[in-house]
């Protein structure tokens, strides 16, 4: 059994260098970009491979590329960084008279339907408590929560969560989307069979949406014909109204004029009510602990409306 990494021989130098040389691929150019010797960084490099007990670098007369040990340093080596990144701003804020900071990852659905109304009110209560937002897909923002770069993360259900605990946030009813000369737009509900005639309007690879979607045409031994792929709610609106394809999305997102009304119908499905999740870092914050409340609270009062 090999023995622990000894912290005290790694030190931000020498990862910062070692960055530097997986992304340049060359020993010369990031002693140069950090600023020391190439005999030093060499030297830098031979004991941090030591310090590991694996050999990190492919080493050729073309310079040198990560081993798979050495991506997988390089994943940890990229976190540590952001987490000095996150130390460094959150003391900065300290010291500027904020008493709290809290990191929420949430996905596009509820940073769009629910988290403007809820966090403008967080904030007033709360003005000393610095609240970082950042939209990401489901599957990141429960790996951050687990691996504590996130403190709260907000995300789709059938995401999956490991041991991490969750509990119900909000619900949103996903609908059909089309332009108001559409076949489809004189339509109040429709199946999402019936849709999978037509060109689609999607978001990118990755999004909880079309994994959904995609898994829905499947059950009908289909596949969605997306014509174009976007990163954005509105982005989708205005190509839907361009007739580029139907899109499905959160009720509670479609611009009611684009410039011109979307038509908007109902799902048959019973997937098309979707629930949306909170989960919690383990070691978060007496701040983020008071957000997660105000979440809680924001839920119930507006799930009885």
């Amino acid at each position: 059994m090999s023995a622990l990494i000894n912290p005290a021989r790694v030190d931000f130098v020498t990862l910062r260098l070692f960055c530097a040389v997986a992304q340049t691929g060359s020993v010369t150019h990031g002693a140069h970009a950090c600023s020391l010797a190439v005999s030093a960084a060499s030297r830098r490099l031979t004991e941090f491979e030591v310090a590991t007990g694996a050999t990190l670098f492919e080493r050729s007369s073309r310079g040198v590329k990560l081993t798979p040990a050495g991506h997988l340093t390089m994943q940890h080596a990229l976190r540590l960084f952001q987490g000095f990144e996150q130390f460094s701003s959150e003391i900065r804020d300290y010291n500027q008279g904020t008493r709290g900071h809290v990191r929420l990852w949430a996905n596009m659905s509820a940073l769009t339907e629910f988290l403007p109304e809820c966090l403008s009110s967080f904030m007033s209560e709360h003005p000393d408590i610095h609240v970082e937002l950042e939209e990401q897909l489901s599957g990141d923002i429960v790996r951050a929560v687990v691996d504590g770069l996130a403190d709260i993360g907000i995300f789709a259900e059938n995401t999956p969560v490991g041991s991490l605990s969750v509990e119900n946030f909000q619900q949103d009813q996903l609908v059909v989307v089309c332009a108001h000369h559409h076949p489809l737009a004189k339509r109040k509900r429709v199946s999402f069979e019936e849709c999978l005639k037509y060109d689609f309007v999607g978001l990118n690879r990755g999004s909880s949406l079309l994994e959904l979607t995609s898994r829905a045409a499947e059950q009908y031994g289909q596949v969605m014909r997306v014509r174009v792929q976007v990163r954005s709610f509105d982005a989708m609106c205005q190509l839907i109204n361009a007739n580029l394809g139907i899109g499905v999305l959160p009720r509670g997102v479609v611009r009611p004029t684009v410039p011109q009304p979307l038509a908007v119908l109902s799902l048959k499905e019973a997937w098309a009510r979707r629930k949306l999740l909170l989960g919690v870092s383990q070691s978060c914050s007496s701040a983020a602990l008071l957000l997660r409340e105000h979440l809680r609270k924001f839920a119930a009062s507006t799930m009885s409306k």
